[in-house]
């Protein structure tokens, strides 16, 4: 259900244009603290450092693991660095993410994202049984989080299998599940 049309482009000068706009207008120059963990510090300093050349003064918080959960699932960051794997192959896994009936701590909407349009198309969605009607909704509703921004997609990761000659049948799918069940090994001779 992705829609190329929904989204951001890079545009590092218009951002910075942007940014000394927003100054110019008799705002202090904006700043954000990014909350991680010590294993993402090297990506966050890397964010840190793209968004100082647009103007933007970004901190950094280091917390362990468990008090990161519990902040994020309190509310208690402004922006944090985090990550998502689809438990199954349908866009509503991602998209639960923003159905505000899911804030945390009771659910996965970490971002705390509320939007009444949002929550009427996701539960159009879920009673929908016509595929591509319910793709048509996704589309919606992604939308709606890209122009809202609760998130920053940076990447999306790729998966690369490497195998043998001798094995047939190891297929790849959209959430990276390990499926055996077609796998055959032949002798090689």
């Amino acid at each position: 259900g992705h829609s190329p049309s929904v989204g951001y482009d890079y545009q590092p000068e218009r951002a910075k244009e942007l940014v000394k706009t927003y100054i110019e207008n008799n705002h202090l120059p904006p700043s954000i603290t990014i909350t991680t963990t010590s294993n993402y510090l090297s990506f966050c300093e890397y964010i840190q450092k793209e968004l100082q050349h647009i103007g933007i003064e970004v901190f950094i918080e280091v917390m362990t693991a468990s008090t990161l959960k519990t902040a994020k699932a309190n509310g208690k960051t402004d922006f944090f660095r985090a990550s998502w794997v689809a438990d199954y192959p349908d866009a509503e896994n991602y998209l639960s993410l923003f159905y505000s009936k899911n804030k945390s701590p009771k659910g996965p909407n970490y971002t705390h994202f509320e939007k009444i349009e949002f929550d009427d198309l996701y539960q159009k969605a879920l009673l929908e049984t016509d595929a591509n009607k319910r793709q048509l909704l996704y589309k919606e509703m992604d939308a709606i989080v890209m122009d809202n921004a609760p998130v920053v997609v940076l990447f999306y990761d790729e998966v690369l299998r490497f195998i043998s000659k001798n094995i047939s049948g190891l297929g790849i799918n959209p959430i990276n599940i390990l499926d055996l069940k077609r796998v055959k090994k032949t002798k090689i001779f």
